[in-house]
């Protein structure tokens, strides 16, 4: 039941009742009027997980009648706006760090991890590559390397990762990497792809880079995007995994615990799985 003003009492508000006894007689109750639409579950989430968590969240609504309000972008970036005073109540971040920071603040719960992803390297359709010739490919002097940014985005962050284990396998080769690698998107100032275009279809069908190390995911979606990209995964000696952690708003309402919680159901887990995601 919602009650506008006083407290609910035996289907009137305690102050309807007060005022009913004074006069010496009943308050009629009020008509039926429109059944009030639940609030909306503000969820800020990192921008790889646009495509399954429109999808996850649309199936949500249907089942609890509870609308999910989503904000896409770079997790660091949402962090900061979060910080600022922004609203979320549910975070879900492409790293367990920014999530983590919001927790050590008190009001956010402890994080949990909720999918998982990998590098991949999203290539125009005049670089021949496999995972046994990506790092020689990387270091070409020739190639012009794309990435997100370290900071503002975790995939620039995972991306730095990688250039150090080619470190180990390469002497000289994160410095080599870090001195050719383009922040062509993720910082707050990076241009934006114009409506209807994925960001990395948007990168590599202009020409921006040759070859840009993204979320599988992410590259995936920018093939089927442009067809004529190719997709290559980093092999074990150069991988690193991307764990996605999970926080609800300490005090939130039930309904953004509950859409967070079904974010790890079998049935959801299963869209993730879909849109190429790993398990927890």
């Amino acid at each position: 039941m919602v009650v506008a003003a006083g407290v609910a009492f035996g289907g009137a508000t305690l102050a309807q009742t007060s005022l009913g006894g004074a006069l010496g007689d009943a308050v009629p109750p009020a008509a039926a009027g429109p059944k009030a639409e639940a609030p909306a579950v503000s969820v800020y989430a990192a921008g790889s997980l646009r495509e399954a968590l429109t999808e996850v969240a649309a199936a949500h609504t249907a089942r609890t009648g509870t609308p999910i309000a989503l904000t896409f972008g770079a997790s660091g970036l949402l962090r900061e706006r979060i910080e600022r005073g922004e609203t979320a109540m549910v975070f879900a971040s492409a790293d367990t760090q920014h999530p983590e920071r919001l927790a050590r603040s008190g009001a956010w719960q402890s994080p949990q991890v909720f999918v998982r992803n990998a590098l991949c390297a999203l290539t125009a359709p005049t670089v021949a590559v496999t995972p046994a010739t990506l790092l020689d490919t990387l270091l070409s002097p020739g190639l012009r390397l794309g990435t997100s940014t370290p900071g503002s985005d975790p995939s620039g962050d995972y991306t730095w990762v990688l250039f150090r284990k080619a470190e180990a396998l390469q002497p000289g080769a994160f410095a080599r990497l870090d001195a050719k690698a383009m922040k062509l998107t993720g910082a707050a100032d990076s241009p934006k792809a114009p409506p209807g275009q994925g960001t990395y279809a948007w990168v590599m069908s202009t020409g921006q880079a040759d070859l840009f190390i993204t979320y599988c995911t992410n590259a995936v979606a920018a093939q089927r995007e442009v067809p004529a990209l190719g997709v290559t995964t980093f092999g074990p000696e150069l991988q690193v995994a991307a764990a996605y952690g999970l926080t609800v708003r300490a005090g939130a309402a039930p309904e953004a615990a509950a859409f967070a919680q079904s974010l790890l159901a079998p049935a959801t887990q299963q869209v993730f799985a879909k849109h190429g995601f790993a398990a927890p």
